[in-house]
């Protein structure tokens, strides 16, 4: 899991910077119009914070030996894909039905951070 995590997590990392400087250049105008700026930017901001916790969580693998941080790893690429995955998608169709899976991807960043805080706690 440790080089998967890794692998996903640089992934993402790159792929965050490319869908930022997409809305920022290339969508800025469809973005201003539709007044999503503001949601863009959480999608990006959160896309980007989960992705450096996906790589810590893959940095901890070879400190910390527990279950936990599979299911944090797990829970983290969850979160990005329902959370900032349905606010694009709100973003490109404008159809609001996608801001109902938003918080689901919330609960999935929170379940991760909870899984990786009790895995440190029983492995530090």
């Amino acid at each position: 899991m440790q080089k998967l995590f890794l692998l996903i997590g640089t992934l993402l990392g790159a792929l965050s910077v490319i869908v930022g400087a997409f809305g920022a250049h290339g969508l800025q105008k469809v973005l201003e119009a539709t007044n999503r700026q503001d949601t863009f930017e959480t999608a990006v901001k959160y896309q980007f914070y989960h992705t450096f916790a996906l790589i810590l969580t893959a940095l901890l693998m070879s400190k910390i030996d527990n279950k936990l941080l599979n299911y944090s790893g797990y829970a983290f690429i969850t979160g990005i894909i329902l959370f900032s995955g349905s606010l694009y998608a709100l973003i490109a169709t404008q159809q609001t039905k996608f801001g109902a899976i938003t918080p689901i991807g919330g609960l999935a960043f929170v379940i991760g951070w909870v899984f990786l805080f009790i895995a440190c706690l029983k492995g530090l």
